[in-house]
C-alpha cells in the first residue's frame, strides 16, 4: 500500500476548506503520494489534530475566525513538537509580512490559485519527506 501525505486544512468556512481541496486536489505533484485531508473549523479542532499526531502539513486560513490562521499558527509553532510545516492563505500579498510574523514555513493569496497552492503544498510535503526516514514516506496516520 502507498504511503498517503496527511494535509490539516483549517478554515471556519466549509467553501475555503472546500477550495483548497479542490485546487490540490488527490495529488498535489505526480511525485508525492496521494492527499488524505483532515479538515477543522476551530482551534481546538486543530490542536487536536496536531497532538494526535500525522499530519503532514497545514494550510490555515489567515481570514478564519475568531482565530485566524497566522495566530494559530504562531501558536502551533510554539506549542507542537517537531510542528509540521504550515502553509498560510493571506487576503491579499501585501499581507506576507504578517505570515512571516506568524512563523508560516509559505503563504499563498485568497482568491485560491490552484497552481499556486498546489505548487506550492508540493514543495513543503517534498521538504518534510526529506526530513523523514530519509525521504522514503511521509508520516504515517
Amino acid at each position: 500500500m502507498q504511503a498517503t501525505a496527511t494535509v490539516l486544512v483549517y478554515s471556519d468556512d466549509a467553501n475555503t476548506r472546500e477550495q483548497v481541496r479542490l485546487a490540490v486536489g488527490r495529488r498535489p505533484a505526480a511525485d508525492l503520494p496521494p492527499v488524505e485531508y483532515v479538515e477543522c473549523a476551530t482551534l481546538p479542532a486543530v490542536l487536536t489534530e496536531l497532538e494526535r499526531g500525522g499530519i503532514d502539513a497545514c494550510v490555515l486560513d489567515g481570514e478564519a475566525t475568531p482565530a485566524g490562521g497566522m495566530g494559530v499558527c504562531r501558536q502551533i509553532k510554539d506549542e507542537i513538537f517537531r510542528c509540521p510545516p504550515v502553509l498560510v492563505l493571506i487576503g491579499r500579498p501585501q499581507d506576507a509580512w504578517l505570515a512571516t510574523w506568524s512563523r508560516a514555513d509559505a503563504a499563498v493569496s485568497h482568491p485560491v490559485d490552484p497552481v499556486a497552492l498546489s505548487d506550492t503544498l508540493a514543495t513543503l510535503l517534498r521538504r518534510r519527506a526529506g526530513n523523514n526516514n530519509n525521504g522514503k514516506t511521509l508520516t504515517p496516520r
